[in-house]
C-alpha cells in the first residue's frame, strides 16, 4: 500500500512539473498560441493547440462571428435550416471574398458552418497563400470545391455515422486557380511529381494543423479528387486526422 502511494504522488508530483514546464515554454517562446487555455486570435500564427480551439467555436457561434470580425474577414450569416433530427445548422456563414479573406469559392455561394469558415480563413493565409507564392510566385485568386452541406452518411451509405457534411462543418476542396491563369487540380496533379503535386501536399499538411479531419487522396479511393476538411467535434482531447 505504501509503494502505491508512492508511485501515485510520484505522479501527481510529475504530472504538475510538466504543466509548469509547459506553461514556462509557452511564455518564454512568447507564443500564447502555444497554451491550451489562452484565447483564440485568427490574427496570430498557427499554434499547437489553434485547431482545437478552430473547432470549439462550433459550440460558440457569436464568439466565431466576433472573431472574423475582428480578423476583417466579411462574411454574411445564413438563415438556420433543419431537415431531419440528423441534418441542418444553425452557424452557417457564406464568405464574400472581400475584406482580409481574398480568396473566392467556385461554385460561388458556398455555404459553410462558422468553424469551418474561420479555419479556412486562417488556411488561406497562412499555408495556402504563402505556398502559391513559394513554388509557383502567383497568389490564389479561386479555390474550386465539391461542397458543404449535404444531408447523408459517411460514403452516402444507408446506415451508419453521419457526415459532417450534414451540418456543414465539412467543406470538398477539388483544386486551386492562380493569377497567372494555372489551375492546379487533385484529381489531376496529385501525382504529377512535381510542383503541383508538391503544393497540394503541402496545403494538405497546413490544413491538418487547423481541421478536426484532413483527408486526401492518400486516404482512399473515395477522396482522388478531393481534399475533405471538417470540424468534427470529438471533445477537447478528441483525436483529429490527417491522412
Amino acid at each position: 500500500m505504501r509503494t502505491l502511494r508512492r508511485t501515485i504522488a510520484a505522479l501527481v508530483i510529475g504530472a504538475v512539473l510538466a504543466a509548469l514546464l509547459f506553461v514556462a515554454w509557452g511564455i518564454v517562446r512568447g507564443r500564447p498560441q502555444d497554451l491550451p487555455w489562452t484565447p483564440l486570435d485568427l490574427g496570430a500564427p498557427v499554434g499547437l493547440f489553434t485547431g482545437r480551439k478552430l473547432t470549439a467555436l462550433g459550440s460558440d457561434f457569436p464568439q466565431c462571428r466576433r472573431l472574423l470580425d475582428k480578423a476583417g474577414v466579411r462574411y454574411t450569416v445564413l438563415p438556420p435550416r433543419r431537415d431531419s433530427a440528423q441534418c441542418g445548422y444553425d452557424d452557417a456563414v457564406r464568405l464574400t471574398g472581400t475584406g482580409a479573406q481574398r480568396i473566392g469559392y467556385r461554385p460561388a455561394g458556398l455555404g459553410i458552418a462558422c468553424p469551418v469558415a474561420a479555419a479556412l480563413s486562417l488556411w488561406e493565409w497562412t499555408v495556402v497563400q504563402p505556398a502559391a507564392q513559394k513554388r509557383f510566385g502567383s497568389r490564389v485568386t479561386a479555390i474550386d470545391h465539391f461542397g458543404s452541406y449535404n444531408c447523408r452518411r459517411i460514403s452516402g451509405r444507408d446506415s451508419g455515422t453521419w457526415s459532417e457534411h450534414a451540418t456543414a462543418d465539412a467543406v470538398d476542396i477539388a483544386g486551386f486557380r492562380l493569377a497567372d491563369g494555372r489551375r492546379i487540380t487533385v484529381a489531376r496533379d496529385w501525382t504529377d511529381g512535381a510542383d503541383n503535386a508538391a503544393f497540394l501536399r503541402e496545403v494538405r499538411d497546413g490544413a491538418c494543423r487547423l481541421f478536426a479531419t484532413t483527408l486526401s487522396p492518400d486516404y482512399n479511393a473515395a477522396h482522388a479528387d478531393h481534399l475533405h476538411l471538417d470540424q468534427a467535434d470529438r471533445g477537447t482531447a478528441g483525436w483529429r486526422a490527417c491522412r
